[in-house]
C-alpha cells in the first residue's frame, strides 16, 4: 500500500524527537531510548501531537537503537524495539481519525567509521542493522528509515540488512554540507547511483541544514534521482536563551520554505532537529493543495565509488586496463607475492594519467580469486576515489567484490548465452551496477555487425525481466585483430555505431585487441581507438600510460566540442616548465616521500623514509617531507579537493614513516618534542566518535600527545583528566541534539575548576553560534581546524 502511494500523493513524516524530549525532561547523557520502557506514556504522547499535525509516517524512538549500544546493558534491543513500535501503533490507534498511519523503523548510524577509514568491520555494521531491523519487521513496522547517514559505505551496510532480511520499504536520507557533499566526500550523484542501485523505494536529505539550505541539494538531487524524494530539514540553527535551546525557523517560515520544496519535486517531507508538532502542522496546511510533480525516469548512465560519479555517454571515457594479469609478467608476480603497494601504484598511475575507472582483474590459477578481489577493491579504494570495474568469470568472486565495494561499480562482464545471464544479473538485480554485455552467445562472436546487435538487443530484454534498465548497460562491440579478421575493424565500427543510432545503449571496447600480432601497435591502436570514438565508442578500456592513446583521446575531445575552450587539451600539452620528483639518492623509488603520504602508500611511505632515514636526520625528515605532505592534503581537504578517506589514509601512511622515524631517534637518542597535551572526548550520553576519531588521528601527526578519554564520557571525568595531567586545551564532540546538553554542562564544570584550560568543539549539531552561546572557546567547522587551532594555543 505504501509503495504504491509513493510519488502519487504527498506524504507526511513527523519531526524531531529529541527536542520534545528534552522538554520533558530528557537528562543530559541519557539514552533516548530507554524512554520506551522508562517513560511510555510520554513517547506515546509525542506520537499523538504528530499524528493530529498531520503526520501520515511515524518514527519509532529507535534512532540509536542498535546491537552496538544496547547488547550487555540493563535493556534488551528486542524489547526497546517491540515496545518503540507499539508506542507508535498505540497513538495511530488514538489519533489517527482512520486515517492510515505508517509506523517507521527509524535507523540512524552507528556513530563509528566502516574499515579501512575506521575500525568497523561492513560485515559487523550489516548484522548490527540486521538484528534491529528483524525486531522491527516482527514487531509490526511498515517500512524502513535509515537516516542522517554521513557515509556511503554504511549507508549501504544499512541498506543490504534491511534488503536481505525484511520485506519492507526501504527509504533513505543522508546529511549533505553546504558544498554537497557527505562527511566521506560522496556527491549527490554518487549516492543516487548507489541507492538507485540497491533499490530503495525512496530517497532524500535530512538535518544539518534549515530548509532553505536545503534548496540546492534538492535541485542536484531531482536532476539525477528516479527515485521520489524526501525532504526532512532542521528548523534552521540551534541557539539559546536561558539555559534552554530553541531552533531560528518558525512554524510559519518552514511551512513557507517546504511550499516551495513540495513544488521542487519532493513527494515525502518532514522534519528534523528543532521540528515541533506545530512545525509540521504548518508544513502540511500550507502544502496540502500544491499539486506533486510525478516523479520522472532519468537516463544519467552511472558509475560511482564513494567520492565521484562518472557519466557515461558524453564523451568517451577511460577504463585502464593495468590491474590484470593478462600479457603482463610483473603483475602477475605481484598477485603470486601479495604484492599489494605493487598493484595500488599502478592504480594512482593510472588515475594520474586520465583514467576515470579502473579495472581490477586478479585472476590467476593457484590464487584465492575471491578472496584477493575483495582485498584488493578494498585497498584500491583506500587511495583512489575512482570508480572501479569488477572484472572475473568468477561469479563467488564478482558478489564478494560488489556486496563491500563503496558505490555502483562497473561490472565485467555477461555475454547473451542464457547461463551467462542467469549468474549475473541476479546479482546486479540485487547490489546495483554497469554491466559490461559481450556481443556473443551459444553460437559464439557474430561475423558481422547485424548479428551482434541482436545479441546485445537480447541482452538488454532479459536484464529489464530483473529491473535493470538499459541506461545500466554497455555493450562490448568486440574488437577482434585485424591481423586474422582483416575485415574485424570495419565490423567493429558499424556496431558501434548501430547500437548507439540504433539502440540507444552505452558501448565499450578492449581497444588494443585490434593490433594483436602487428609491429608498432601504438599506431594501430591510436587511430583505431580514434575511429571508434567517431563511431560513437562510450568507454575505451586502454593503458592510460600509452602517450599515443592519450593523445588521441584529447585531441578527439577536443576537435568534437567536447573539452570546453580545449582546456583539458591545453592543460595536458602546453609547454609548461614541469619539476622532476626528488628521489631518496641512489633509491628504487619513482616517488617522493611526500608525494607517498599525499596519495596514502603506507608500504611506499615506510620505505622511503628508511632509505632517507640513511641519509639524513629524522627531524628533518620530518619537518621537511611528513608535515609539508599533511599540509598540503589538509588544505585539500578544507578547500573540498580532498575528500575524508583520502585524508585518513595519508594520515595512516604519515604514522607509517612516523614509526620507523621513531625507531631511529630511539637508538640514536635524538627526540621529537611533543607539541602539547590535548584531551578529546564525546561527551556523555553520545556513542558517535567518528569526529573525535578523526581529530585524533590528525593531532597526533602533528606531533601532540593525544589523550583520548573515548566516548560517553561524563563531565567529570573530563575534568578529572585536565587536573590529573595538567592539560590546557579539551577537544569535545557530539553529534546529537539530545547529547549538547552534556557538552554545555562538561564545559560549565571546567570553567569553574581549571579556568585555566581552553575548549574546543565540534560536531554536525553544532555551529559557530551555538558554540558561543554554551561558552566554548572555538568551534572547528571540520578537523583540520581543530589542528590548526592547537597549533595556534601551543604556539
Amino acid at each position: 500500500m505504501l509503495r504504491e502511494r509513493l510519488g502519487k500523493e504527498l506524504l507526511y513524516f513527523d519531526g524531531g524527537m529529541g527536542t520534545l524530549l528534552q522538554e520533558r525532561g530528557l537528562q543530559p547523557g541519557e539514552l533516548p531510548e530507554t524512554w520506551n520502557l522508562l517513560h511510555a506514556e510520554e513517547i506515546r504522547e509525542i506520537h499523538r501531537k504528530y499524528i493530529e499535525a498531520g503526520s501520515d509516517i511515524v518514527l519509532t524512538n529507535t534512532f540509536g537503537a542498535n546491537a552496538l549500544k544496547f547488547h550487555d546493558d540493563a535493556y534488551s534491543l528486542e524489547e526497546i524495539v517491540n515496545a518503540a513500535v507499539g508506542h507508535v501503533k498505540a497513538a495511530a490507534e488514538q489519533a489517527g481519525n482512520g486515517r492510515r498511519i505508517y509506523t517507521a523503523l527509524d535507523i540512524g548510524p552507528t556513530g563509528k567509521l566502516l574499515k579501512p577509514m575506521g575500525d568497523l568491520d561492513f560485515e559487523t555494521a550489516y548484522e548490527a542493522y540486521k538484528e534491529v531491523m528483524i525486531y522491527g519487521e516482527k514487531a509490526g513496522a511498515d517500512l524502513i528509515h535509515i537516516e542522517t547517514m554521513s557515509d556511503t559505505y554504511e549507508l549501504k551496510a544499512a541498506v543490504l540488512a534491511a534488503k536481505e532480511n525484511t520485506s519492507l520499504p526501504v527509504f533513505a536520507t543522508t546529511i549533505f554540507d553546504e558544498r554537497g557533499k557527505l562527511l566521506t566526500g560522496a556527491d549527490v550523484p554518487s549516492v543516487v547511483a548507489l541507492l538507485e542501485g540497491l533499490r530503495v523505494d525512496a530517497f532524500g536529505i535530512n538535518c544539518g541544514m534549515g530548509p532553505e539550505q536545503m534548496i540546492p541539494i534538492l535541485e542536484q538531487i531531482t536532476k539525477y534521482s528516479s527515485l521520489p524524494v524526501i525532504v526532512k530539514p532542521n528548523a534552521g540553527l540551534p541557539k539559546q536563551k536561558n539555559g534552554q535551546t530553541y531552533y531560528d525557523v518558525s512554524p510559519e517560515e518552514f511551512a513557507e520554505v517546504m511550499k516551495k520544496i513540495v513544488e521542487m519535486g519532493a513527494v515525502v517531507i518532514g522534519g528534523c532537529c528543532g521540528t515541533t508538532p506545530d512545525h509540521i502542522k504548518a508544513m502540511a496546511d500550507a502544502c496540502r493543495m500544491i499539486p506533486i510533480k510525478p516523479v520522472e525516469k532519468k537516463n544519467f548512465a552511472m558509475v560511482s565509488s564513494y567520492g565521484q560519479s562518472v557519466f557515461l555517454g558524453t564523451g568517451s571515457k577511460i577504463i585502464g586496463e593495468r590491474i590484470n594479469p593478462t600479457g603482463k609478467k610483473r603483475f602477475k608476480q605481484a598477485l603470486k607475492e601479495h604484492d599489494l603497494d605493487y598493484i595500488l601504484r599502478e592504480g594512482i598511475t593510472q588515475q594520474d594519467n586520465g583514467a576515470h575507472i579502473l579495472d581490477v582483474n586478479v585472476g590467476l590459477p593457484d590464487i584465492d580469486e575471491p578472496a584477493l578481489m575483495k582485498e584488493v577493491v578494498q585497498e584500491l579504494q583506500s587511495v583512489t576515489s575512482l570508480p572501479l570495474q569488477i572484472d572475473t568469470v568468477d561469479v563467488e568472486a564478482m558478489e564478494g567484490a560488489l556486496r563491500i565495494y563503496n558505490g555502483k561499480a562497473m561490472v565485467n562482464s555477461v555475454s547473451g548465452k542464457q547461463e551467462s545471464m542467469d549468474k549475473v544479473f541476479p546479482l546486479i538485480q540485487k547490489y546495483g551496477g554497469v554491466v559490461i554485455g559481450l556481443a556473443l552467445d551459444e553460437n559464439g562472436i557474430p561475423a558481422d555487425a547485424e548479428g551482434r546487435v541482436q545479441v546485445a538487443k537480447k541482452i538488454i530484454a532479459e536484464a529489464a525481466k530483473y529491473g535493470i534498465e538499459k541506461k545500466d548497460i554497455v555493450i562490448d562491440a568486440l574488437a577482434m585483430t585485424i591481423s586474422s579478421e582483416p575485415e574485424g575493424a570495419k565490423i567493429t565500427l558499424e556496431t558501434l555505431r548501430r547500437l548507439r543510432d540504433e539502440v540507444g545503449v552505452c558501448t565499450v571496447l578492449g581497444v588494443s585487441n585490434i593490433s594483436f600480432g602487428l609491429p608498432s601497435r601504438p599506431i594501430v591502436n591510436s587511430i583505431f581507438y580514434t575511429m571508434a570514438m567517431q563511431n560513437g565508442l562510450s568507454v575505451g578500456i586502454i593503458n592510460p600510460g600509452s602517450e599515443d592513446m592519450m593523445k588521441a583521446w584529447y585531441a578527439f575531445h577536443a576537435l568534437m566540442a567536447l573539452d570546453s575552450n580545449c582546456e583539458k587539451y591545453i592543460a595536458r600539452y602546453a609547454q609548461q616548465p614541469g619539476t622532476t620528483p626528488v628521489q631518496a639518492a641512489g633509491g628504487k623509488h619513482t616517488m617522493t616521500l611526500q608525494s607517498a603520504i599525499e596519495r596514502g602508500l603506507k608500504e611506499e611511505a615506510s620505505s622511503i623514509t628508511a632509505e632517507l632515514a640513511e641519509q639524513k636526520d629524522a627531524l628533518d625528515i620530518i619537518n621537511e617531507e611528513l608535515i609539508p605532505a599533511l599540509n598540503n592534503v589538509g588544505e585539500g581537504f578544507e578547500k573540498g579537493t580532498v575528500f575524508l578517506p583520502q585524508l585518513l589514509m595519508s594520515a595512516e601512511s604519515a604514522k607509517s614513516a612516523f614509526a620507523v622515524l621513531k625507531e631511529r631517534m630511539d637508538q640514536s637518542g635524538e627526540v621529537q618534542e611533543k607539541k602539547g597535551k590535548v584531551i578529546l572526548a564525546t561527551v556523555k550520553g553520545d556513542i558517535h566518535d567518528i569526529g573525535k576519531n578523526i581529530v585524533k588521528v590528525l593531532l597526533e601527526n602533528y606531533s601532540f600527545d593525544v589523550i583520548d578519554l573515548g566516548k560517553d564520557v561524563p563531565p567529570e571525568k573530563v575534568v578529572e583528566t585536565v587536573l590529573e595531567q595538567d592539560v590546557h586545551l579539551v577537544g569535545l564532540s557530539a553529534l546529537m541534539t539530545t547529547t549538547v546538553v552534556s557538552m554545555e554542562e562538561t564545559i560549565r564544570q571546567l570553567r569553574e575548576k581549571a579556568p585555566d584550560c581552553l575548549v574546543m568543539v565540534g560536531g554536525a549539531v553544532l555551529n559557530q553560534e551555538y558554540a558561543d552561546m554554551i561558552g566554548a572557546d572555538f568551534y572547528g567547522k571540520d578537523a583540520m581546524q581543530s589542528v590548526h587551532y592547537a597549533q595556534k594555543v601551543f604556539s
